[in-house]
């Protein structure tokens, strides 16, 4: 557990063994350290308290989606280039909470205009969806925001996509990482910490993506970080639809 002095953030990905929380004490920014939470809830809960949760998954879940998408997507992938296939398409809430993937595209067609099916990799991807739907209320929204790794990176790069892709034929790129492990460095981390062997069930991708996540919770807690699209909406839970950087 880290100290609990100072003002606490996190930078939040999810992994095979649960979630990578890159955490950082704002009294020492350049400090990083890397725990493993195998839910959600336990970020929620760590005591010292965390003032701000930036996590890559999506928050807010609309019943139906509209031409354009869920907003977010559309409004990141204006940025990314050739990175922009690493935003999936999120469909609806009753779509999401399907656990069998043929039901979940027959939802997903039904809940969307025009009908859309589910992607593979975004089905992967629903028990978290799902974890953290359970549990956000428009007031955990002042702690708790969605962020997209590669929206980060782009925000880290002045504004440029990363020229190198993460995965090739979903394997880890080790020249992709290396070149976001460079730009973190180049923002004040220690080499050292994010070079270090992931724990079982952790990608390195999985690290360097916390640890981009946790720059933008920084930019968050100071008040530097906007919302896309800028005009977000809302649910029908009422949470917010944006992805922040």
């Amino acid at each position: 557990m880290p100290d609990s002095d100072g003002t606490w953030i996190a930078g939040v990905d999810g992994c095979k063994s649960g979630w990578v929380a890159a955490l950082r004490n704002l009294t020492d920014p350049g400090a990083v350290r890397f725990e493993i939470f195998p839910a959600f809830k336990d970020l929620l809960s760590l005591k010292p308290h965390l003032e701000v949760i930036a996590v890559d998954m999506p928050i807010g879940l609309p019943d139906l989606v509209p031409p354009e998408g869920r907003g977010p997507e559309k409004a990141a992938r204006k940025h990314l280039g050739d990175r922009q296939s690493s935003v999936f398409t999120v469909p609806s809430r009753a779509a999401v909470y399907e656990t069998d993937y043929r039901q979940a595209c027959e939802t997903a067609l039904q809940t969307s205009q025009p009908p859309k099916k589910v992607s593979k990799q975004c089905f992967y991807l629903f028990p978290k969806i799902r974890e953290i739907d359970a549990l956000m209320t428009p007031a955990l929204e002042a702690r708790v925001y969605e962020v997209h790794p590669e929206l980060a990176f782009w925000r880290l790069n002045g504004g440029k996509e990363m020229s190198l892709p993460k995965k090739v034929k979903s394997r880890a790129n080790p020249a992709g990482l290396d070149q976001r492990r460079d730009l973190l460095v180049s923002k004040g981390l220690p080499i050292a910490v994010l070079d270090q062997s992931p724990p079982k069930g952790c990608g390195r991708d999985d690290l360097l993506d916390a640890a981009a996540n946790s720059l933008i919770a920084e930019r968050i807690h100071n008040g530097l970080a906007e919302p896309f699209p800028l005009a977000y909406r809302r649910d029908e839970k009422g949470l917010r639809m944006a992805i922040w950087s």
